[in-house]
């Protein structure tokens, strides 16, 4: 494991959070919101309404500006983000983890929660030189950024599947060369050339 495991799962946590936007909307509304929340069971006040959600999709393009974003810009938006929401880092023990870190009280907005456990996790990319981990999707017709977590730095595409797509792409493509060249009317060597005409 490169992080601790809650940096982990705040930094995936927010990439999945940011690819929610596109070209369709995938929450929009509260219903959406608590679907994507599942997964990363996140704790705390909730409202279960539309301005929650409206401050939800919100906060993504403030986290996506930190994705590409070089060392010192990367420092700036993030000290922004956690002066914006007063930290509280406080060590928690709940739905089956161990102790780990929350940087806000329970109580505190769910947006406000999501944005400083983004900041705090950040602060651990940003101290091990790691922030070229945070990348974008390869595949030339996406948007989606994605966290590279592997070991050799190897992950090159979102979870959308477009790894698949590229590589059948490629594939396709490679075939289709490959017949075009076979379909060519063959011209003989100069030696078979020769040869023949000393028949």
């Amino acid at each position: 494991m490169l992080f601790a495991h809650d940096t982990e799962v705040s930094l995936v946590a927010a990439a999945a959070l940011i690819n929610t936007s596109g070209s369709e909307e995938l929450l929009p509304d509260p219903a959406a919101l608590d679907a994507f929340l599942a997964p990363w069971t996140w704790t705390g006040k909730r409202t279960h309404d539309e301005e929650e959600v409206s401050a939800v999709r919100a906060l993504r393009p403030k986290l996506r500006q930190v994705w590409g974003a070089g060392e010192d810009e990367a420092v700036d938006l993030v000290n922004a983000m956690l002066r914006e929401s007063p930290a509280l880092p406080q060590l928690v023990k709940h739905d089956g983890w161990d102790y780990h870190m929350h940087a806000t009280t329970p109580d505190a907005d769910l947006h406000v929660r999501m944005q400083v456990e983004f900041a705090m996790a950040m602060l651990d990319v940003i101290r091990m030189k790691e922030l070229d981990r945070l990348r974008f999707c390869a595949a030339d017709d996406c948007n989606d950024v994605v966290i590279d977590l592997s070991k050799n730095r190897s992950r090159r595409f979102c979870e959308n599947g477009c790894g698949n797509r590229t590589n059948a792409a490629a594939y396709r493509a490679r075939k289709a060369d490959a017949l075009a060249r076979s379909a060519r009317p063959r011209t003989p060597s100069k030696a078979a050339a020769s040869r023949a005409e000393d028949e």
